[in-house]
């Protein structure tokens, strides 16, 4: 099969769908691989590395889009990009349709194949969301703890205080992935961290895994009226997959926040879990709605570009192997979670969430 990576085009996005490494674990089967050129720079890959894994590099990214059967990305197509959709290629990339109507219209005009990384499901995990998923979540507290400083706009509160000086309260909205790591890191900064979900078997397994020092709280608007007056940094971290993220916290919930404190919604790629929320980019990352700095990036661990290309490619390119030797069909067929991951096809929608969220 002919594969196509791209030079990602959204704003201060660096990943690569595949480092040198991934691209020849396809080459090493046959598959011609197309580069664009300096793709991967901002992740540290050169050129010259690429093409000594097998892969060929191309001039420019209509080249790119044009010779390839499989196009693997990292972010959905913008809107530059859509005039390279078509019905013979099948695009394998995170989409979050749920959120993004210009683009499923688009896809459904061009009866573009897409099969979207976040819904790719096994054993009800969703493998090639995690590895984001990690990275965004540790990453909350970072830029939250940096977004607390006075000189940034916050309250001027340390995350882990100093002796005889109360730690900042940390609170997580949601227990998955990107929830356990958020937890995890800001315990590690010696926060006082609580951890809210409506999954009680889940909370017996957060207790067990991060220890007494993080409290679960079951999630429900009392629980949160209670911890949110003496929140210092709020994480939201919902996740349905495949489908808008849930409104969880209303705008009176924020209000209810200190001045000076911080907001970091995880779930913007999903449409946000807050009333509040509106997507922000690496370039302005933050707002001010209610007293509460918001941080709302869509691409958050396009931040830390080697650790996320590195991680992505981990998870990706094995399917993409599987997809670039079986074709699409087969490959569906042979393993049922790919399956899962299809969004669109044929003009259609295949993806049940998707439907429900666009209203199709």
């Amino acid at each position: 099969m002919k594969i196509g990576i791209p030079k990602e085009v959204k704003e201060k996005e660096s990943r690569v769908a595949a480092t040198p490494g991934g691209v020849r674990m396809l080459t090493s089967r046959g598959h011609q691989v197309f580069v664009e050129k300096g793709a991967g720079v901002g992740s540290g890959f050169l050129d010259a590395d690429y093409a000594a894994a097998g892969g060929e590099i191309l001039e420019s990214a209509a080249e790119v889009w044009g010779k390839a059967g499989m196009v693997i990305k990292v972010k959905e197509p913008q809107a530059s990009e859509y005039g390279y959709l078509r019905p013979d290629l099948l695009l394998f990339t995170y989409l979050h349709l749920a959120a993004e109507p210009e683009l499923t219209e688009a896809l459904l005009k061009a009866k573009t194949t897409a099969i979207a990384y976040e819904t790719v499901e096994l054993n009800r995990r969703l493998p090639l969301l995690e590895p984001m998923s990690e990275i965004a979540g540790r990453m909350s507290v970072v830029v939250g703890a940096q977004h607390l400083s006075q000189v940034q706009g916050g309250a001027g509160v340390l995350l882990g205080g100093v002796p005889g000086v109360l730690p900042a309260k940390v609170v997580v909205v949601g227990g998955g992935t990107a929830g356990v790591n958020a937890a995890r890191m800001a315990k590690g900064f010696g926060a006082d961290v609580s951890i809210l979900d409506v999954d009680i078997e889940k909370m017996r397994y957060l207790d067990t895994v991060l220890g007494s020092s993080v409290k679960t709280v079951f999630s429900n608007e009392h629980n949160l009226r209670e911890l949110l007056p003496s929140t210092d940094l709020l994480i939201g971290a919902v996740l349905l997959p495949g489908a808008k993220a849930p409104k969880l916290l209303r705008r009176e919930l924020l209000r209810l926040m200190k001045p000076g404190s911080v907001f970091v919604d995880i779930a913007i790629d999903q449409g946000g879990c807050s009333e509040t929320s509106r997507p922000t980019s690496h370039l302005h990352p933050t707002f001010v709605e209610e007293g509460v700095t918001h941080y709302c990036v869509t691409n958050m661990p396009g931040a830390y570009a080697r650790t996320a290309t590195e991680a992505l490619s981990n998870a990706t390119i094995p399917y993409a192997v599987r997809l670039a030797d079986l074709g699409a069909e087969a490959a569906m067929e042979k393993f049922p979670e790919l399956a899962k991951g299809l969004n669109t096809r044929n003009g259609e929608i295949t993806y049940a969430k998707v439907k429900e969220a666009l209203g199709k």
